[in-house]
């Protein structure tokens, strides 16, 4: 595994179709850059989408769980969720969060290309 695992937080929602989705990408975003890219450690926000248009995973990646938890605590924590409740709020369709728990992860174990493993 390389040593660049640092540390993931993991935002799943389910939406009504690809409108939707590029709207909540677009939402999610911009929320990224305006309450948390400028912190330390953070990396970045990765958005992936479900080719059939039900599900987008906003995959945060940060250098440290530490600097994760910093965020947590220094950061506007109310700001940034009532901005979230309006950008879900401001959607044309319906996003539903599918979370259950802290959606907190640490990267445990990696496969990256090679050869063919022979069990032979």
């Amino acid at each position: 595994m390389s040593a660049d695992s640092g540390f993931y937080s993991i935002i799943d929602y389910t939406v009504d179709g690809p409108g939707t989705q590029r709207e909540l990408v677009e939402a999610f975003a911009e929320i990224q850059e305006r309450w948390v890219r400028f912190y330390p450690g953070y990396r970045s926000a990765r958005f992936h989408v479900s080719l059939d248009g039900t599900r987008v995973y906003n995959i945060v990646h940060w250098d440290s769980e530490a600097d994760y938890r910093h965020f947590e605590t220094t950061s506007d924590t109310e700001g940034r969720m009532a901005a979230i409740k309006r950008a879900l709020e401001g959607l044309s369709g319906k996003a539903e969060a599918r979370m259950s728990g802290l959606p907190h992860y640490a990267v445990v174990r990696e496969v990256g290309p090679g050869p063919r493993r022979d069990d032979s």
